[in-house]
């Protein structure tokens, strides 16, 4: 394969507010899109919701390689790490999950006590590789902040805040735009609004400098195929989250 630069779109916003579902309907119109491209899927939340969207049963995580790897760096005699990154990232590409058209893998349960700093930095330089590798990537962001510029990576291409039309989570997107704005390079940013019901309920949000891509009314459809247990390959063209998702990923010269 060409080795090109990626295209990096990590979505984030407030929890609850419908971001794995955009996060899912990107993966699905990349694929649909650009069939002859790869496209990594990261599942950054540690709920793993983007796998149950996708229909994903997820095996070992980015988590379960760092706590190997952990110990092996507390017992081991010796060894650069050069040698630790190359162990990481045969872990890695044994635990991605291959599907028709994407690769998948998902980040894992947030850390718990003791520092693994020194660890996560060599994660975080296998992901570096590994995305270097793929045209497009998708990562579904933890929600709240903290994962905009830690553990998983520093810059991305596209960042893409997700908010329903409540003040907590018009707020979130602010907040995560304002810290981006600081800590993280990116190139374009904007906002998808969901469940906005109609047109006055949309001239009432205030998202500051953040452009509103798309906004998306409450789906009947969606919420039925949540409930069976349905994937968002399953949804209809019509559906809100993708018919929304791919007026953003349009307005975003993505599509």
């Amino acid at each position: 394969m060409e080795q090109s630069f990626a295209k990096i779109l990590a979505v984030a916003g407030k929890g609850g507010v419908g971001k794995t579902s955009v996060s899912a309907a990107m993966v699905r119109l990349l694929v649909e899109a650009y069939p002859d491209k790869r496209i990594l899927a990261i599942d950054a939340d540690p709920a793993v919701g983007l796998s149950t969207a996708l229909g994903i049963e997820v095996g070992e995580t980015l988590d379960d390689i760092r706590r190997e790897v952990a110990d092996e760096v507390t017992d081991r005699q010796g060894g650069g790490v050069s040698d630790i990154l190359q162990s990481v990232k045969g872990r890695l590409l044994a635990a991605m999950d291959k599907r028709d058209g994407y690769d998948f893998f998902a980040i894992g349960r947030p850390e718990t006590a003791g520092c693994y700093c020194a660890v996560n930095t060599y994660l975080r330089q296998v992901i570096s590789l590994l995305i270097g590798e793929y045209d497009y990537v998708v990562i579904d962001s933890e929600a709240g902040i903290e994962q905009i510029n830690r553990r998983v990576l520093e810059k991305v291409t596209h960042l893409l805040l997700v908010s329903d039309a409540s003040r907590k989570g018009i707020e979130v997107i602010r907040t995560v735009r304002r810290v981006a704005d600081e800590l993280v390079m990116y190139e374009r940013c904007g906002a998808i609004l969901n469940r906005v019901l109609d047109k006055e309920m949309l001239a009432s949000v205030d998202t500051g400098n953040i452009p509103v891509l798309a906004a998306i009314g409450e789906d009947a459809a969606q919420t039925e195929f949540d409930i069976l247990g349905k994937t968002v390959f399953d949804l209809p063209e019509s559906a809100g989250v993708i018919e929304g998702t791919r007026k953003a990923l349009t307005a975003l010269d993505i599509l």
